[in-house]
């Protein structure tokens, strides 16, 4: 990212946004805060450092990343595209898969080595074939002259750059990798902090850490063992409860048993059932078939304004009655629709409105295709 500032004279300020190169010139993009401007006029520069020094710490530890890549994952390591800015670096590459979590780590150890191996930024002006047989990287996108700038740091990194670099690889101060993920075929993406902004990271994170460990009441050392422990106790009420509900659709199925009624020779049952999720309606559905003999069987719940439905029909009586036209007639009145197996089908709808209404017009609708 280019740098911002201000470009100054007396009884004028231009703030600089942007800066842009176009062949040996530079443009600057801004806004005229005060005074005039006219052809001819000289200016002088005000950089923003602290913005620019952040960018910096960043573009140099860009390369040390791309080096550490090359030698850890591969030499067919080769950058596809960046960012440095003020706040973080962004950097794809060729890989053929997801970078493991320990690769993430050696990377990461990597560049914090050659950070504080403390090696001298050299800049050098040579012949671009020069330069590439002596092993500098080129990188993607950019466009090079017949003489171009080798930027070195110590033995580590060699690459063409034209940007603003560090001193020394010490003047980093910390690199810190936020996230690695896959932005195209065969091509990855890392994330990462530096100085300040990584330091801030790392305090951030320990402030959650700290907080995670009171809520679970456990201390930092055992906190993994301790959450371990919650995850495993929350399965396993998890299995209770769904044990509870499966109780719970048993009994309602009995209940609900009495109020089906009968229409040319099935038993023809829709109804509401409370507090029950999908899969709650899937059993009781089941078990309000065999109980019931030859039968035609609708149940519907409410959740967060969600209507699920469920319906089913006896082996039987699936040749004259599907359960995917039966629990769409009744979704349609709904907002919805659904469909499945001629005698099991589910579906949902988003107006609760409409359910009670739908679900009296069941034994007519089964009426009409049984005459």
């Amino acid at each position: 990212m280019g740098d911002t500032g201000e470009l100054l004279a007396e009884g004028v300020i231009f703030e600089v946004t942007d800066t842009h190169k176009h062949g040996a010139a530079h443009a600057h993009t801004g806004r005229l805060v005060e005074g005039r401007l006219a052809r001819g006029d000289v200016l002088g520069a005000k950089v923003d450092q602290a913005r620019r020094q952040a960018v910096v710490l960043n573009h140099s530890a860009t390369h040390l990343m791309h080096a550490a890549l090359r030698e850890i994952l591969g030499d067919h390591v080769q950058q596809k595209g960046s960012l440095v800015a003020p706040d973080r670096l962004r950097f794809d590459f060729s890989h053929f898969q997801p970078v493991t979590a320990e690769e993430l780590e050696r990377i990461e150890r990597r560049v914090n080595g050659a950070i504080r191996a403390n090696a001298e930024a050299e800049a050098r002006i040579m012949p671009i074939d020069q330069a590439l047989e002596s092993g500098a990287m080129a990188l993607f996108g950019e466009k090079y002259g017949d003489e171009v700038r080798v930027l070195s740091m110590g033995d580590f990194s060699t690459e063409l750059c034209g940007g603003v670099h560090v001193r020394r690889t010490g003047d980093i101060g910390l690199f810190k990798i936020l996230s690695e993920s896959g932005v195209a075929s065969g091509i990855r993406r890392i994330e990462a902090v530096t100085g300040e902004n990584a330091l801030n990271y790392i305090g951030e994170t320990e402030k959650n850490l700290s907080r995670v460990a009171e809520l679970v009441k456990a201390g930092r050392g055992d906190l993994d063992e301790k959450v371990a422990q919650m995850v495993e106790r929350s399965r396993q009420l998890e299995k209770e409860l769904e044990a509870l509900k499966g109780k719970l659709a048993s009994a309602a199925g009995s209940s609900l048993a009495d109020q089906a009624v009968e229409v040319n020779g099935i038993k023809v049952l829709a109804a509401h059932l409370e507090g029950a999720d999908p899969k709650s309606l899937r059993d009781t559905v089941d078990q309000l078939k065999n109980k019931l003999g030859e039968a035609a069987v609708v149940l519907a719940t409410v959740k967060d304004g969600k209507v699920s439905l469920v319906a089913g029909v006896t082996q039987g009586q699936t040749g004259r009655i599907k359960a995917g036209e039966l629990v769409n007639v009744v979704a349609q009145q709904v907002g919805g629709k659904g469909g499945g197996r001629p005698d099991m089908a589910m579906a949902g709808g988003n107006d609760p409105a409409g359910l009670t209404v739908a679900l009296a017009a069941v034994p007519g609708w089964i009426r009409e295709q049984l005459s």
